[in-house]
């Protein structure tokens, strides 16, 4: 059984261990895998697998369940996707039961592999720590990304208008086109979102770089919900702009969580948005797939930051 690791910044494919199930556990056999900002992190020795996870690259896939343990809601055949602290670009992989969903019906093994990071990131930040309430308006920044593009969908099928900050005028149109109420450009500076605000929750990858612009932008008791910090980690912050309106500041991840944090969350998952998937109000966003053998390519391509949705690996 291969695996993808990386070893000195470059990508390496492994032979890897078989593992025999523990009681509650399923091999997947993996037909695709999707590709997100944290295997490029890992790659570059930044963000090395959480004690006890595979050392092989990938946060999701989707596949074949090859083989299940006494007493499992799995059979033998189905197709899922699952959500990994590691180990989903390889040939197959040993799971959770409770971290794994059906791949909604009509969808392919790509479409399947970019669902589990992305809208488990966007649903728990802005619906479950960002309490997004219908009505609240939410900023969501890199809105061209996974995430990004998996938050304007569920605030526009839960009835929260968003608004976005990305890089390009191809990318905001996109996002417009998802159901974004509008936005703004990076590099011409967040000032333009006054007009636009005061925002209830804020999705944060970036950090440093727009901290100090929150105070100003969020309006009283609102939520920010800091996911990533693309921009930075040390930002000065006016605490009594933060006092006055009562702004909330969180800070989150989800690849460290405890195995029942996440079978938690994709129960709610499963029940909450699931169905909006069969109804096609959501769906996942594959900018393009490579195959396994071209995953230099596919690290390249999310790198140049020209991606609108996933890069997605498949058999």
């Amino acid at each position: 059984m291969r695996g993808l690791q990386a070893e000195g910044g470059a990508l390496v494919w492994r032979e890897q261990p078989v593992v025999e199930l523990a009681a509650g556990q399923v091999r997947v056999r993996v037909m695709a895998s999707g590709l997100n900002r944290a295997d490029l992190l890992q790659r570059a020795g930044l963000y090395p697998p959480p004690p006890g996870a595979s050392a092989v690259l990938g946060l999701e896939c989707a596949g074949e369940v090859i083989e299940v343990t006494e007493g499992s809601r799995w059979r033998i055949g189905d197709r899922v996707c699952a959500l990994l602290a590691g180990g989903g670009m390889a040939d197959e992989v040993v799971v959770d039961g409770r971290h794994l969903l059906p791949i909604p019906d009509g969808l392919g093994w790509a479409e399947g592999a970019a669902l589990p990071e992305v809208f488990s990131t966007a649903w728990l930040n802005v619906f479950e720590l960002g309490a997004a309430s219908p009505g609240e308006k939410v900023l969501i920044h890199a809105g061209a990304s996974g995430v990004g593009t998996a938050a304007i969908q569920l605030c526009k099928a839960l009835g929260n208008p968003c608004w976005v900050t990305l890089g390009s005028q191809d990318k905001l149109d996109a996002c417009k086109a998802l159901g974004a109420q509008g936005g703004v450009l990076r590099q011409d500076g967040l000032d333009g979102l006054r007009a636009m605000g005061p925002f209830d929750v804020a999705l944060d990858p970036v950090g440093a770089t727009y901290a100090a612009a929150h105070l100003d932008l969020l309006g009283l008791d609102a939520r920010w919900v800091v996911i990533g910090l693309m921009g930075g980690r040390e930002a000065t912050l006016d605490l009594a702009k933060l006092l006055v309106k009562r702004i909330q500041i969180t800070g989150s991840t989800l690849r460290t969580r405890s195995a029942d944090f996440k079978a938690g969350l994709l129960e709610r998952m499963e029940q909450k948005i699931w169905p909006l998937f069969i109804g096609g109000e959501l769906k996942p966003m594959v900018a393009a797939a490579y195959p396994f053998e071209q995953a230099e390519e596919a690290f390249a391509e999310l790198a140049s930051d020209k991606v609108i949705g996933k890069i997605v690996l498949v058999r």
